[in-house]
Order: structure tokens, then C-alpha cells, then sequence
């Protein structure tokens, strides 16, 4: 009787899901060549094919050895050499494959090696609705698509240790959505839609012909990036001005809040606004100059006077160039009386104006033409900034946050999230909505702004969008380093995970909580990992599998690679100037040099010189 070539076992028990295979004796190597081809025998992650008559069971080896030996039989067999362990993860009948199995394999049937042939039967999807992100590790002939829908409706993440080529899978994985051809030659994603937060500045270059990049310093070709602060919540809009107050003293803050979003409405009145729906988080334009100058008139004002009921004014002060109204000074023989309602909060009512004064902040507290006047009114509205976000003729949006401070940048996350959010939810069933046309918003460095157990914004909007967000369609996609710092719960929202080298135990059982037990053998290899290879998990995967990500081209990869120590230290000296590295400091821009270095600035008014 002829030997098959592709025969490697017996099954020899069967436990659930889980399938004990005797190796035959005709396998005396870890090699086996069929029709030319070489391929690795008894390999943890690799597939395996039971044949069931007109249906084949494929599963995936987890144990090889000694620990693969059935129970029952560990006295007989104490080496234990010749057994493998397979998890039973799909079947096939004719071409078209499917997870899950409908019958299990008898004692002593065969077990065969997956060919090529095999995999294409697997992997060989020509369904719309998939994106391309690599080829097999074990066979570099086979592509590797991914479920577009259930990968972002169902959400995804992106974890390796630095340096394991997750930047750059990201890159690939968002090219492939915007640049990928269909049968006909044409993009297969005309309208794809991304919202890409970059904390390092790592993308702009990397996807800059196929995104829109705002920066709050830009380089050519990009746009400014502007957050408008009346677009935020109170709560973070306030703790980010004042640096904390009570809940008390915040109502005197919250009342003239709405008192200046009332004046403002009713002088300019807005579409699907009304004076009886409005609240303080209401994204309605008022004045943050008007605002401090109210309040602090209210801390110093004195009175005089017989009744002591007339203010004690000497000079009315500036709203616009945060001067302070001037009062006679309170005294001793109450002549001159303080206001016995000042709010008491003349503290936070200085960190206010040093963040007013500060242009670090400029991109949140003076955005451009959405910075309103003192009666309220601004030259652009809200639909601008959501169409130069969403609306462009690009599939990808970058917001470059690598110039936030970093006191403010998970804050700044938080209302980020919360207008793409709330815009897209009160929007849901038209079309700009997220239901006719999805969002995809992708998070880079999670782990910086969405820590575990931490009740800030940024981590509440994203447990919103994880939670509901398939609803509404916005979709997520977890990127991190750390993935045992990010907060649990949206971790665990995530259907398809995208495992690249790590390296920390801690984070290795983050992933491995996301495969069932009977799988875990396959996370054992993520340290082991090579550059830019990954295990793909999930509902956007039609198997656990080992991929080759495919590298995006020379030029169009993030800034993130590695520096070049022994090639950069082996040169001769260069001449250095210090000076230019204070004028990109100072600017903020990495670009910038003191002979061409221009930054928007506030023109200073000429009580401020």
C-alpha cells in the first residue's frame, strides 16, 4: 500500500474539542516534501486536515511531545514523542470552509498535513467585504484577509512592544482600507472613512497621500489643527482652566457659563438650538475672556457710598486683554466695603488667565476662526470643523497630537472622542452619519489616555464608543505597547486582536485572556515573535493564525523605526548648532530652523507689551 505523503497521524482520543494525534511511524523527520514543496511536521500554531468522507475537520496543533500524551496512556508512553495535541477550529465541505464544526473525528482516522492547496481552501477568499493585511507565515504564497465589517464593528487592537512593527502594521492595515483595488481595478473603499490620533506624530508622513494631517504647528501641506473649548464638557472644560474646584465655588462657574451661552444664542441664534433646551455642556460659542472678566470683577469690586451700595470703580479694566476692572482698596473704617457675594474663587480665577496668556494652548483656547468674541460671535461653526474632519476627499484623517502638552493631552482626548461621538450619534440616519457611512477611529498609544480604572473622559467616551459605537457606526481600533495598562473593560469590547512580539509577561496574559484555553498554547510563541509578525485572533479572522504583515513602501512607513546607533556614531563629527535645536523647542515644531521658523501667534495686544 502506498505511504500518502501528507499522512502524519492517528487520532488516538478525542476530548471535546480538543484531539490526541499518534504519530505514524513513517514520520521519522521534521520534514516532509509534497509536490516540491517542504513543509515543517508537528509545528505548535500549524493546521492540520481530518478527513471525514465528502468533509474535512482542520484543526491546529497546540502541544507537541511529552505533554500531548493522552492520560490514560502517560505510563506506556513515558517519552511521549510521538503525540500531538490539535484543536478542532473548522471544517470544509467542497471549497468553502467554516469555522466551528457540525461532527467530530472517529478513533484511529487519519490526520494529514495542511498543503497549500489546503490553505487556499481556507484563505483563498474572493468575498467583498475583506481587506488584505499579509500572507501566512508558514506559506508566504498565501494571502491573509480580514473581515472589514466585523473588524470594525466589532472593534480591534493593535498590541506589541516597542519595536515588534505595530506602527507599522497600523500603517498597513489603513493603506490597505483606502488604497485596495477590487477585481475591476478600482478602489475597493471609496468612501472609508478613519479618524487616526497620533500621539507621536509617527503618520503624517507615513500616509500623507492618502490623509488629511491637522497639526497644531503644521508643516506644508497640512492644516492647523483647532479644537474649539465651547465644543467640551464643563467638567473637563473647567478642571482644565482652574486646575480643580469644589463643586460649590464650579456652580458660580456654571451659572455664568449658561448666562454668557443664553446672551450668545439669543444674539446669534443657531440651527436646533432653543434658549429652553440649552445646558452648560451645550456646544454653543461664548466668550472665555468675558467669562474671567465677570467673574474676577466679582472678586475685587468694593463699594462705597452712605449705603455702601455704590461701586467703588477707578478703571473699568479689559476683557479682551485680561485686565482686570481696578476698585478702591477695602479698608479698615468701611468707607470702601468688599462684595460680600464674590464667589471666592480668585485662585482658579489666575490659573485661567496664565492658561488664557499661555500659548501653548492656543490650538484649544484661541482656535482660529472658531474663537469667538465677547458677545459670542464666531466667524465658523461647528460644521466646518466636522467636514474638514470627516468630509474631505481623503479616507484617512491624522490628528497629529504630538505638540499637546502632555498635562492636557487626556483631557484633550476625551473631547476629541466626545465631538466625533456625539456628531455622528445625533446624526446616525443621515448621511453623514456613522449607520450610512462608518467611522473608524483608531487610538494610538492607548495605554497613555485610557488607563485601567481611570474615571477621566477619555476613558468613558471610549467605553461608550466599544459598548454602543456599533449602533451608531464608529468603530475602534486599540493600539498599544502596554496592553496590561489599559482599561480592562475596553479590552475586553474587542472582538479581533492583532498580537505582534511581546514581551512582558504581564501583557502576554492580557492577550491570552482573549482565546479560549484550548488556544493558549498559540500565545505561547508571542515573545518569539519576528518583526512585523503577528497572530491574528478574533471575528475578523476565519482561524487563529501566524501572519507576515506586508510592509508598506519605502517613504510610507512611521516615523518609529529604530535609530541607526553604530551607523549614526561611526561618521565623522558634523558641525552642530545648538541654537537651532532652542528654535524647535520653543516652536514646538521638530522641523523647525531659525532661518524659516513661522508660528501663528495671537497678536499681543499693546497693554500686554
Amino acid at each position: 500500500m502506498a505511504v500518502v505523503p501528507s499522512l502524519l497521524g492517528n487520532v488516538g482520543q478525542v476530548t471535546g474539542n480538543t484531539v490526541s494525534v499518534r504519530q505514524v511511524a513513517t514520520v521519522d523527520s521534521g520534514m516532509a516534501v509534497i509536490q516540491g514543496r517542504t513543509y515543517r511536521i508537528g509545528q505548535v500554531g500549524t493546521f492540520v486536515r481530518i478527513p471525514q468522507g465528502y468533509q474535512d475537520l482542520f484543526g491546529i496543533v497546540t502541544q507537541v511531545g511529552a505533554n500531548a500524551v493522552p492520560e490514560a496512556l502517560k505510563e506506556l508512553e513515558p517519552h511521549g514523542n510521538r503525540w500531538l495535541t490539535v484543536q478542532l477550529v473548522g471544517e470544509s465541505l467542497g471549497s468553502v470552509f467554516e469555522r466551528g464544526i457540525s461532527q467530530y473525528p472517529a478513533i484511529n482516522d487519519e490526520v494529514h498535513l495542511v498543503t497549500e492547496s489546503d490553505l487556499g481552501r481556507i484563505y483563498g477568499i474572493s468575498d467583498t467585504g475583506q481587506v488584505q493585511i499579509g500572507r501566512l507565515s508558514s506559506s508566504e504564497t498565501i494571502r491573509v484577509q480580514l473581515d472589514l465589517d466585523k473588524l470594525i464593528t466589532r472593534h480591534c487592537a493593535v498590541l506589541g512592544s516597542t519595536g515588534s512593527g505595530k506602527s507599522t502594521t497600523v500603517a498597513s492595515i489603513l493603506r490597505s482600507i483606502s488604497t485596495g483595488k477590487n477585481e475591476d481595478g478600482k478602489t475597493s473603499y471609496p468612501s472609508a472613512r478613519v479618524l487616526l490620533l497620533d500621539i507621536h506624530g509617527e503618520y503624517a508622513k507615513a500616509l500623507s497621500d492618502v490623509a488629511r494631517v491637522f497639526r497644531i504647528n503644521p508643516y506644508r501641506g497640512e492644516q492647523e489643527l483647532f479644537v474649539p473649548f465651547w465644543a467640551l464638557g464643563f467638567e473637563d472644560l473647567v478642571q482644565f482652566l482652574t486646575g480643580g474646584i469644589g463643586e460649590e465655588r464650579a456652580m458660580h462657574l456654571r451659572d455664568k457659563m449658561i448666562e454668557l451661552k443664553e446672551k450668545s444664542l439669543g444674539k446669534y441664534p443657531r440651527s436646533g438650538a432653543s434658549a429652553s433646551s440649552l445646558t452648560v455642556d451645550s456646544p454653543i460659542p461664548f466668550s472665555l475672556h468675558q467669562l474671567w472678566y465677570d467673574l474676577i470683577e466679582a472678586e475685587v469690586m468694593t463699594f462705597e457710598g452712605p449705603n455702601r451700595d455704590q461701586p467703588a470703580l477707578i478703571a473699568k479694566g479689559n476683557p479682551t486683554g485680561l485686565v482686570p476692572p481696578k476698585y478702591k482698596p477695602w479698608q479698615r473704617g468701611a468707607a470702601v466695603v468688599l462684595n460680600q457675594n464674590a464667589p471666592g474663587i480668585r485662585r482658579q480665577l489666575e490659573n485661567m488667565r496664565s492658561r488664557l496668556l499661555d500659548h501653548r494652548f492656543d490650538f484649544l483656547l484661541h482656535p482660529g476662526s472658531w474663537e469667538p468674541a465677547l458677545d459670542g460671535k464666531v466667524s465658523t461653526d461647528l460644521d466646518a470643523l466636522l467636514e474638514s474632519w470627516l468630509g474631505h476627499d481623503r479616507a484617512i484623517t491624522v490628528l497629529d497630537l504630538s505638540g499637546v502638552p502632555s498635562e492636557v493631552l487626556e483631557r484633550l482626548v476625551g473631547s476629541l472622542l466626545k465631538i466625533v461621538y456625539e456628531s455622528l450619534f445625533w446624526s446616525r440616519d443621515k448621511s453623514e452619519g456613522g449607520k450610512v457611512r462608518p467611522l473608524l477611529v483608531v487610538m494610538e498609544e492607548a495605554h497613555a489616555y485610557l488607563i485601567r480604572d481611570s474615571a477621566s473622559s477619555a476613558s468613558n467616551l471610549a467605553k461608550k464608543i466599544v459598548k454602543e459605537g456599533r449602533k451608531y457606526g464608529i468603530g475602534a481600533m486599540i493600539v498599544s505597547q502596554r496592553p496590561s495598562e489599559v482599561d480592562e473593560t475596553i479590552l475586553s469590547q474587542c472582538g479581533t486582536f492583532v498580537a505582534l512580539r511581546l514581551s512582558n509577561a504581564g501583557d502576554r496574559s492580557q492577550v491570552m485572556g482573549t482565546v479560549p484555553d484550548s488556544l493558549s498554547g498559540l500565545m505561547d510563541m508571542l515573545p518569539l515573535l519576528r518583526t512585523g509578525e503577528a497572530i491574528i485572533t478574533g471575528e475578523a479572522a476565519r482561524l487563529p493564525m501566524r501572519v507576515r504583515v506586508t510592509l508598506p513602501g519605502e517613504g510610507q512607513r512611521p516615523e518609529s523605526e529604530d535609530p541607526d546607533v553604530s551607523g549614526g556614531w561611526s561618521v565623522a563629527r558634523r558641525k552642530e548648532d545648538y541654537a537651532q535645536v532652542v528654535t524647535s523647542w520653543r516652536a514646538q515644531a521638530p522641523r523647525a530652523v531659525k532661518a524659516i521658523v513661522s508660528v501663528k501667534r495671537r497678536p499681543v495686544k499693546k497693554e500686554e507689551e
